[in-house]
Formats: C-alpha cells, sequence, structure tokens
C-alpha cells in the first residue's frame, strides 16, 4: 500500500493555529450579558480601486505625413508606448496576505486619520503574544494614523470581558484608571498567569477594586449608556468586518489581514505600514 507524507500539510495547519484565536474555540461557562443590538448603520460606497495606476496613458508623437523616406530598404519602426510603472513596489498581495472589503465600512473615528483597528480577546494566547508587538508599533505609528481597539464579542464570554474593556476605557477617559497600558497588561495577566478566568461581574468588579477603582465608580460606568453604546458598534463592526478569529487588524475599514495571512507577527506589522501607506497615497 502507498503512503502518503502528510507532514508538510500538518506542519502547515499547526502554523497556522499558533497566530490566532477563532470563535469556534471553547470556553468556560458563559454568564448572562448585553442584549445584542440592532444594525442601525449603512455601508458607505465602494472606495475607488488603489491597484489601478495614477499615471496618464503616455503620448505618441506622429511623425509627419509629408516626411519622405529615403532608403526603402529602411526597416519601418512602429512607435511603441513604455509600460506602466506603479508608483511603489508592493511587498505584500491583495488576497494572499489581507482581504480587500467592498465596500469599505465604517470605522470607530472619522475620516481626519487612516484608522488602524486591532480586534482582539483578553482570553485569547495569541492576543496576549502579540500585545508588546503591537504596543511597539503603536508607540512610533505615523502622525495621521488613528490606532483603536475593538473587542470581540461573539459569546456571551467574550462579550463580558468586551463590557470589561470599555469600562476600562471610558474610566480611564474620565481619570480613574491612571495608567490604561498598566491596567490592560494586568486583565491579561489575570487571565493567562493567575487563572481568573472573570466569567462573573463580580470577579471583574475584584479586578477594578485591585487597580484602585471604587465600587461606585465601576458600577456607575458597568452599566453606563456610553458602554453600552460602545459594545453596540463593537458588535457592529465585528459583523460589518467578517471577524472570526483574533488578533486581527483592519486598515481603514478597508483591509482585513492577520499574523497567519502574514506570516508571523514581525511581517503582519510591516503590512499594516504597507496598508497604511497605500491609504495614504491614493
Amino acid at each position: 500500500m502507498k503512503h502518503t507524507n502528510a507532514t508538510p500539510l500538518l506542519a502547515l495547519i499547526l502554523g497556522l493555529s499558533l497566530v490566532a484565536c477563532s470563535r469556534e474555540e471553547p470556553v468556560v461557562q458563559e454568564p448572562d450579558v448585553v442584549e445584542e443590538a440592532v444594525d442601525t448603520e449603512s455601508a458607505q460606497p465602494p472606495a475607488p480601486d488603489l491597484s489601478a495606476s495614477d499615471e496618464p496613458a503616455e503620448m505618441v508623437e506622429e511623425s509627419s505625413a509629408e516626411a519622405v523616406v529615403e532608403d526603402s530598404k529602411q526597416p519601418i519602426l512602429l512607435a511603441q508606448t513604455e509600460p506602466a510603472v506603479s508608483k511603489t513596489d508592493w511587498k505584500y498581495k491583495e488576497g494572499q496576505h489581507y482581504v480587500r472589503m467592498v465596500p469599505t465600512q465604517p470605522t470607530v473615528g472619522g475620516a481626519d486619520k487612516i484608522e488602524v483597528a486591532e480586534f482582539f480577546w483578553y482570553g485569547c494566547a495569541h492576543c496576549f503574544d502579540f500585545e508588546p508587538h503591537i504596543n511597539r508599533w503603536a508607540e512610533s505609528k505615523p502622525a495621521g494614523v488613528r490606532f483603536v481597539r475593538i473587542p470581540a464579542t461573539w459569546n456571551p464570554l467574550v462579550m463580558l470581558h468586551a463590557q470589561l474593556y470599555y469600562t476600562e476605557e471610558v474610566l480611564a477617559k474620565n481619570g480613574k484608571i491612571a495608567d490604561p497600558e498598566a491596567f490592560r497588561s494586568a486583565v491579561f495577566r489575570e487571565y493567562h498567569q493567575r487563572g481568573n478566568r472573570m466569567t462573573t461581574e463580580a470577579a471583574i468588579q475584584s479586578v477594578f477594586a485591585s487597580q484602585g477603582v471604587s465600587a461606585d465608580d465601576f458600577m456607575s460606568t458597568w452599566k453606563s449608556f456610553e458602554v453600552a453604546q460602545k459594545l453596540r458598534v463593537a458588535q457592529d463592526l465585528a459583523r460589518r468586518y467578517a471577524i472570526s478569529g483574533v488578533p486581527a487588524i483592519v486598515v481603514n475599514g478597508k483591509y482585513r489581514t492577520g499574523a497567519g495571512e502574514a506570516g508571523g507577527y514581525p511581517k503582519l506589522l510591516e503590512l499594516i505600514n504597507e496598508l497604511v501607506e497605500r491609504e495614504t497615497i491614493r
């Protein structure tokens, strides 16, 4: 009997599994959370295809009709245009390293900046590993780029952690959390190093209390309209962007990618910069 060697295929599958947490992965028992919001936004019209060259067609000058050919044996040369050359030799390819979303979808912020959004979940080990990479990138991002984080919302436990994230975000904005990045790191460690899965509101409140947030500040923010609205937006954008795993990156509501498509975290950061450049020169 002939045996085929399945090692390369198995290695490829295992490699891709190391860079993202999918929504199908099992999680611990799920508590009750916020109701799913109804989508009320409409998609923006499709953006122009950036793959087409902006260079005008080159004009070819024809010779005078009255010119006389002095040597009938001289070969006739036909005028030819120079081949079109792209302004930039892009390293990463659409359909291979990233997906172009058509039509272009809304973003969290306005059109004044190019938006880079990271979809994540506190319980995702790959998001935990990706954290130092994306933090370094965010520290040196161009001035014209806005970086936002959007928590995954695909099941009740993940939704509970999304509510945690937006409570944290609002409290930081209101000056109740002095160091948002340190708080965020503490939440990741709570899940992945201390084994606290934060499956209930009480468990989550304890985490906030350990970081100096009062019970009153936590409860008034946790159940606020502002947090509920942010959750609805996160649900809507995840649906529009077709997010099925995290960490995932969306650039300007137009390009979706991840470490699996890019080939690892360092290359994913290169790809983000290239997609930002595409948006800059369009």
